[in-house]
């Protein structure tokens, strides 16, 4: 839901000066046209950070949920209030105890109705500042919404030292701030192992074979190391911390050919297999049938509602059959620094794609590739929904 706020400002003498349109999709400011406009309110605003429900769009089978807020403000709050809505009517109202006048956490039991739930938090400072911050909840059909249940996942394999191989000095780095990113601003629930061997990489992907997924939940994988191809075999791998230098038979490194099989079975519906690695390309066996995804001609709720009802099984690499930077010691490499770029800047209203990402990072040398694999849909996408 979009709030459209215009601010008309008006000089000593009253003339007119200046008009500004304002738009914010998750906080909307509420002015009192009885009382003259003080440009104070323009900063002395409170911010609702919602904990759960984090989407801005949810579905829920359960006419009770548990709502949790996070509020701060520079000056003190004046009042907090709960407001339950279908959108025009309200069904109910209750005032929030305040506690500690400039940061309040709210974690509240609400009662629902079938079909739409407006929840509205509605914060006034004691400068006469009003903002509203809502999350709407549809009850009893999940059609064209985002379960409210949903989770995104990131698991993140980084190696820096190696038993037979040279070490190298950013891939760890590189997952900690991708870790970091992903879990700050879009919601993720991370997990990094570090210089993992090859039989930590396969229980920790085991694991997340065993895990429960929801439908709509999300899940990508992260390698950030050296990556080799044999060319005998016509295969890449993946080098693991104890993979031997010269192992002909490469039974001690991570053939793709495994790592597609073991990660096309996770029974998550969605995923998103990201490979810093030298040939990490050939992952792929048909590179060049698989260079691009379709740009995204909308970005709303029935957008994510249509992606991610589709399974997923996308890949983005570093490069393709070549060598790849580990780039300046302390300054990520090439291809993680562009990704970092693409998940800081997010798209628009607040859903990244990867064919977004695509345009940070397709001008590097050498080119990332972006492709599928699997039982993957044409017509799905990884999705990053910013959470803030």
């Amino acid at each position: 839901m979009k709030h459209l706020l215009t601010f008309i400002l008006f000089s000593s003498l009253g003339s007119f000066c200046e008009a500004q349109v304002f738009s914010d999709k998750t906080n909307g400011i509420v002015l009192n046209y009885n009382n003259p406009l003080n440009p104070a309110l323009i900063t002395d605003l409170a911010m609702v950070k919602w904990v759960t429900p984090r989407p801005k769009y949810n579905s829920s089978q359960n006419t009770t949920i548990e709502i949790e807020a996070n509020i701060t403000s520079d000056v003190e709050i004046k009042s907090i209030k709960l407001l339950v809505s279908d959108g025009s009517t309200k069904r109910g109202e209750k005032s929030i105890e305040l506690g500690n006048g400039k940061a309040v956490k709210i974690k509240q039991s609400v009662k629902l109705f079938h079909g739409q739930n407006l929840i509205e938090l509605r914060v006034e400072t004691i400068g006469g500042g009003t903002i509203s911050s809502s999350r709407s909840i549809l009850v009893g059909d999940d059609s064209g919404t985002m379960a409210i249940d949903r989770k995104d996942y990131v698991l993140l394999f980084a190696t820096n030292q190696y038993d037979n191989w040279p070490n190298l000095v950013n891939p760890i780095d590189d997952a900690q701030s991708v870790a970091k990113i992903l879990k700050e601003k879009y919601g993720f629930e991370t997990e990094i192992v570090v210089n993992p061997s090859k039989d930590d990489v396969f229980n920790k992907l085991r694991d997340y074979s065993e895990k429960k997924f929801k439908p709509q939940d999300q899940l990508m994988i992260f390698f950030a190391g050296h990556g080799y191809f044999d060319d005998t075999f016509g295969e890449g791998f993946v080098v693991a911390k104890n993979s031997l230098k010269n192992d002909r038979p490469k039974t001690s490194f991570i053939s793709h050919s495994r790592l597609r099989g073991v990660v096309q079975n996770i029974p998550t519906e969605h995923i998103l297999l990201v490979m810093d690695v030298c040939f990490g390309g050939t992952f792929d066996p048909v590179i060049a049938s698989s260079r691009g995804l379709d740009k995204v001609q909308t970005a709303d709720v029935e957008y994510l509602r249509r992606k991610l009802s589709q399974r997923t099984r996308k890949y983005i690499t570093s490069g393709g059959k070549e060598y790849v930077s580990d780039g300046i010691p302390g300054k990520h490499s090439p291809f993680t620094y562009k990704l970092l770029q693409a998940l800081a800047d997010g798209g628009s209203d607040g859903i990244l794609t990867l064919s977004r990402i695509k345009t940070y990072v397709e001008k590097l040398k050498p080119e990332p590739r972006l492709g599928s694999f699997g039982d993957d849909k044409p017509e799905s996408d990884f999705v990053f929904v910013n959470k803030n």
